[in-house]
């Protein structure tokens, strides 16, 4: 493990054992999500600066959604676009916890990023978030001229459970001819295997524990629901004719398998996909730009493999 990431770990693995805090599901939600925010903000401080930012508010599922648009210095007019969607088990996380990751996306990949405050679970269980999602980026096809947004290069992505987002997204709209995107950035994706994967299995932490997989699935209660396969993606039988993808694992994340077995499983659809693996690093990563020097690093060549697969249409990825 990267070594700045571990001293960061054990500092609060110390931290718990003097003030021991209460079980995860134990924590009143507000409570929950407010200390996420605050602790990813805290060691995301020193993201590029150069970067206007403006809030809106967009179309939802059911009504207005705040959103955030992020507009590097320099970037052409119109640019490509990145419609993002955070990650927090559908349940945490907001716009402001992700803001210096979307600073960097902005920054580093010289494009607009838009970052979409969707509806969250349980006051907005499945398949609001989705619908939110959906609702967002056809939202921008519409708007794009006003947002400055490129509609031939307009991208979706997210992280974890916001990397679900963007993936069904993607193949909610992989036969829309007027809302055709141009790629999906998948970072550590939740896909929800249908068998436990090893990694899954082994890893109980750091960050996203087994009790804390288990309750964000309880509380997002998309299980029964007839449009599941929208979030358990191992449910959708034909991938074929989606948009190509990068998708990110990290070494110490009880994703990593599903992240990677996604993106072979795009590839054997055909699809031009690419799977970037950080072994060093943990789930979150992208958040904590502060904290390491390998997090910056990621984030520049993340960045770097979006722009650049923008600027070659995709056609650049391999599986």
């Amino acid at each position: 493990m990267d070594a700045a990431i571990r001293e960061m770990l054990d500092r609060q693995e110390q931290a718990a054992a003097a003030q021991p805090r209460p079980a995860v599901g134990m924590i009143p939600l507000d409570q929950m999500r407010a200390g996420y925010r605050m602790q990813r903000q805290s060691v995301n401080l020193n993201a590029p600066k150069d970067v206007d930012v403006r809030d809106l508010e967009i179309s939802g599922g059911a009504g207005k959604i705040a959103a955030r648009l992020y507009v590097p210095a320099g970037c052409t007019d119109p640019s490509p676009g990145l419609i993002y969607f955070h990650g927090g088990g559908f349940v945490v996380g907001d716009i402001v916890s992700h803001d210096g990751h979307c600073r960097r996306l902005a920054a580093y990949g010289a494009l607009r990023v838009l970052a979409v405050d969707y509806r969250l679970a349980p006051e907005h269980p499945f398949p609001a978030a989705h619908d939110d999602a959906l609702a967002a980026t056809t939202w921008v096809f519409g708007h794009a001229d006003e947002i400055g947004m490129d509609r031939t290069r307009i991208v979706v992505g997210g992280c974890s459970a916001g990397a679900n987002l963007a993936a069904s997204v993607a193949l909610d709209l992989k036969g829309d001819a007027e809302r055709r995107l141009a790629f999906q950035l998948l970072l550590y994706p939740v896909t929800w295997p249908a068998v436990e994967t090893a990694s899954r299995r082994d890893l109980d932490g750091p960050v996203l524990t087994k009790a804390g997989l288990a309750l964000f699935e309880s509380l997002l209660g998309a299980k029964q629901h007839p449009a599941a396969a929208r979030t358990y993606l191992h449910l959708q039988d034909n991938l074929a004719g989606v948009a190509p993808a990068l998708v990110v694992t990290a070494g110490y994340d009880p994703l990593k398998d599903e992240g990677r077995a996604y993106a072979e499983r795009l590839a054997s659809a055909g699809v031009a996909a690419e799977h970037l693996h950080y072994p060093e690093l943990i789930h979150d990563f992208y958040l904590l730009g502060d904290v390491s020097p390998a997090v910056e690093a990621a984030a520049r060549e993340t960045a770097g493999r979006l722009q650049a697969a923008l600027a070659g249409g995709g056609q650049g990825l391999s599986g």
